[in-house]
């Protein structure tokens, strides 16, 4: 059995994920968890810089080795923990990638227990509720519990080893969603963290390094009052660093400027026609690199939106 011991990070459950989310072809704000206003976050640092980590975040400390792939490295001490200043329209300040973030290719934490061997392995059942309890889900959701399912797929990481993602999706397209992982798995596409998003993490402050591939999140689209497509179980965000929003001098999240261009292509990246591109295409839904007023290269969702 293929099984190389790599440098394992032991997350703890605490550590915030800026996840990104939708936004429409007019150019809407993003659907992006809004950054509460704290005395780390509303501190000031010199331009251009990264302020200290904060006292109050816990950071998962890796263990490195030297059987690590080339270019694969253990995250940062500091990742998740660094709260940035916030910007007039509420959005994190936006800085320069770190030099350890240009090419992100970093170990993957196990979650959940690893698969047992190579092959794709998946399951879809409802949510239980020890997963509900942990989601963002409450009754006053859009959409009831029973209409949503709880996958778990395998998914290829940077650290070219296979690991056990899970999230929740509309019931009606569970089926749909294995068979797009399927493809991403077979195709070795990598993908960094493969997790279920808690409701503490959509009103977090802003770190603007998170990379988490998500789906469900009950909120509505950020300065509107509509729901987002994720609060139906109907978008999936597929490694936001990599795959940033981009809107005028917005780039979210808020670290990853480096992976606006997209002629440079790296690891994790999705392109035009590419087999993510064309994954979600055959159940019928769109990219939001597809926009033109503004691009939301991490964003797929059943109606385009």
């Amino acid at each position: 059995m293929y099984r190389t011991v790599l440098g394992v990070l032991l997350l703890a459950a605490s550590v915030v994920a800026c996840t990104a989310g939708e936004a429409s072809r007019s150019g809407e704000t993003p659907d992006l968890p809004r950054p509460v206003e704290t005395e780390a976050s509303t501190s000031t640092s010199p331009p251009g810089t990264l302020p200290p980590p904060t006292t109050t975040s816990t950071v998962a400390v890796a263990t490195t080795t030297t059987s690590l792939p080339s270019g694969v490295t253990a995250p940062p001490a500091w990742l998740g923990t660094r709260v940035l200043p916030l910007r007039d329209d509420g959005f994190g300040q936006i800085l320069p990638t770190p030099p350890e973030m240009v090419d992100r290719r970093f170990v993957t934490a196990d979650l959940l227990p690893p698969p047992g061997g190579m092959e794709f392995e998946w399951t879809l059942t409802p949510v239980p509720e020890e997963v509900l309890a942990r989601s963002s889900w409450t009754p006053g959701c859009p959409v009831g519990a029973e209409a949503l399912s709880y996958l778990t797929v395998t998914f290829w990481g940077f650290d070219q080893r296979p690991h056990t993602g899970e999230i929740i999706v509309d019931a009606a397209h569970g089926e749909a969603v294995v068979e797009v992982f399927r493809t991403l798995y077979d195709a070795r596409f990598p993908i960094e963290e493969m997790r279920v998003i808690r409701a503490e993490e959509t009103d977090a402050p802003p770190t603007g390094d998170g990379n988490t591939t998500s789906a469900f999140v009950c909120r509505p689209v950020s300065g509107s009052t509509r729901w987002s497509m994720h609060a139906y179980g109907l978008a999936i965000d597929i490694n936001p660093f990599h795959n940033p929003y981009v809107r005028g001098d917005v780039v979210l999240p808020e670290l990853a400027s480096a992976y606006s261009d997209r002629t440079d292509v790296r690891p994790g990246m999705i392109q035009p026609d590419d087999t993510v591109v064309e994954a979600f295409a055959a159940i019928g839904w769109q990219w939001g690199g597809d926009w033109t007023s503004l691009k939301d290269w991490m964003h797929f969702s059943a109606n385009g939106r």
